[in-house]
């Protein structure tokens, strides 16, 4: 840069520095991915102003060079981050390439004047900065003044105390990942080496290596937390996996298959949900779990398929045998032979029923024809009966009548009369025909009560007037007197004596026989 040149903007970008042999080299540009935790000077803590705006880029000219008339330290290259602006995402932000920008005022005076005092400017432009292990050269800027040149240094001092400053903010933040904690330490520590700035360096390395330790807890805490997480999303993908087995594992003749596969299916977006939005696993159990879950769905679909196969074949069968059944009841249904017809319609229904389930469709439709052929039938012979009924009513007046004749015969008072009467009684009854069916039972059990009651007359004194069961009764009587005898006797010895106890047994037992006798005489007298 010549003395002519002296009023060209010097830019943090395109710095011309002066090599041993004279030529001059251009400062490297940063690197994309150098400001991860890179914040202007203007919003770093402690910075309430925000930063100047820079003035139009001016043209610099296409080559420029300065005479050195003695050999001057060269600095080495040092990348700088270029700020983000607060908008931009990594996404817009577009790749750094040179640009012509006037080196801004330092936003914080007090901080620049603090860094400057750490750094001096040779006559020839060239820049050095104090450090505990002595002076260093970080760069040339020849033809400007001390402060002119100092500024470009400085400011990138600022913007390293700016990104440590950064850092040990975000080793607070809750999202702040391992990577992120190594990526930027290492960094840092790089950037921190040597330099091309001009400021308390050692006090800002101090700073840096203080948050070290800072930064191996946050990472352990950090660590943890993704441990933890990594163990919740383990134990909900877990429950998923088994949920999934368990529906898969129901036997095949209980299971819903519809809501099953519904459930399922809920089970796979919470899967995805969590693959989503929750922690990485590792991949083998990660691998692990996804094959039983998907194990447990196909063994779920491959059951479902083969029970609807097995389902359609057992409805198909049942709908061969139906229609069997249901022309055998259609043929059935113009039958006038009541009893038989009706029998047989009993077990066409639990040929039905043994026959199991068709298709909805088609069994609803067999059973309306089954169920229309039963009901015609029954319909012609309820109809048949109700004509007979009709026709029956005069033999039920006539039964009637009858009833009350021989029910005038209870009770019995000449019982050999009441037994030609209930015969003649009879014969006028089976003389009379059949009645309605709803009163045959009624007038039946009518006409036993009175046949009963005369049966059971005459089975009386058939048995009193049996000679064998006179005799027996005689010597019952006889053999009752001979113990009473016995029995006095023996009562007299006892209250003779005085004996308490022998004179009570005597006189219960002669109680006892006397009454027996008094019975048998009785039964004997009636006879």
């Amino acid at each position: 840069m010549t003395e002519n040149d002296a009023t060209t903007p010097v830019t943090e970008t395109m710095v011309d520095e002066q090599a041993p042999d004279g030529s001059t080299e251009l400062l490297e540009t940063p690197e994309e991915g150098d400001d991860a935790v890179t914040l202007d000077p203007a919003d770093a803590p402690g910075s309430d102003e925000p930063a100047a705006p820079a003035p139009d880029p001016a043209p610099v000219p296409a080559t420029t060079s300065v005479p050195a008339p003695v050999p001057h330290p060269t600095p080495r290259p040092v990348p700088r981050a270029v700020p983000r602006p607060p908008s931009a995402t990594p996404s817009s932000v577009a790749p750094a390439r040179p640009a012509v920008v006037p080196v801004p005022a330092p936003s914080d005076a007090a901080e620049a004047a603090l860094a400057a005092t750490f750094g001096r400017v040779d006559d020839d432009g060239t820049v050095y900065v104090r450090e505990s292990a002595g002076e260093r050269a970080v760069g040339q800027f020849p033809g400007a003044s001390g402060d002119d040149a100092l500024a470009l240094y400085v400011r990138r001092f600022l913007d390293l105390h700016a990104k440590v400053v950064v850092f040990e903010t975000r080793l607070t933040a809750t999202d702040l990942a391992i990577k992120e904690i190594d990526q930027t330490l290492a960094r840092l520590t790089e950037e921190l080496a040597e330099p091309a700035a001009v400021g308390d360096l050692d006090a800002l390395r101090e700073r840096l290596d203080a948050l070290r330790p800072i930064a191996l807890e946050r990472r352990a805490l950090v660590d943890g937390e993704r441990a933890a997480a990594k163990d919740a999303a383990l134990k909900v993908r877990t429950e998923i996996v088994e949920a999934a087995e368990r529906i898969s594992g129901t036997d095949p003749e209980r299971i819903q298959w519809r809501p099953a596969g519904e459930q399922l299916r809920v089970l796979l977006d919470q899967w995805k949900e969590s693959q989503r939005t929750g922690p990485r696993l590792d991949r083998p159990l990660e691998e692990s779990l996804w094959k039983r879950f998907s194990h447990a769905r196909t063994t779920f679909d491959r059951e479902r398929r083969h029970f609807f196969a097995e389902l359609e074949q057992r409805n198909s069968q049942a709908k061969t045998v139906k229609d069997q059944l249901v022309a055998q009841a259609e043929a059935l249904s113009t039958s006038t032979d009541w009893a038989a017809t009706a029998s047989a319609y009993r077990d066409l229904m639990n040929d039905w029923k043994a026959a199991g389930r068709a298709s909805r469709h088609d069994d609803d439709a067999l059973w309306a024809r089954f169920r229309a052929a039963q009901d015609t039938f029954f319909a012609a012979r309820d109809n048949a009966a109700t004509a007979t009924d009709t026709e029956f009513r005069a033999n039920l007046d006539i039964k009637e009548s009858l009833l009350a004749e021989a029910e005038q015969l209870l009770p019995l008072t000449d019982l050999a009369a009441a037994k030609r009467t209930l015969r003649a009684i009879q014969d006028r009854w089976d003389g009379a025909g059949k009645v309605p069916r709803g009163d045959i039972q009624r007038i039946e059990a009518r006409l036993r009560a009175v046949e009963t009651a005369i049966r059971d007359a005459d089975q009386a004194v058939w048995t009193r007037s049996n000679p064998e069961t006179r005799a027996r009764a005689e010597g019952a009587a006889a053999q009752l007197q001979a113990a009473i005898a016995g029995l006095e006797a023996d009562l007299a010895a006892a209250e003779a004596s005085g004996n308490a106890r022998k004179t009570a047994e005597a006189q219960a037992a002669l109680d006892a026989r006397r009454s027996w006798l008094e019975q048998v005489e009785r039964a004997a007298r009636e006879s």
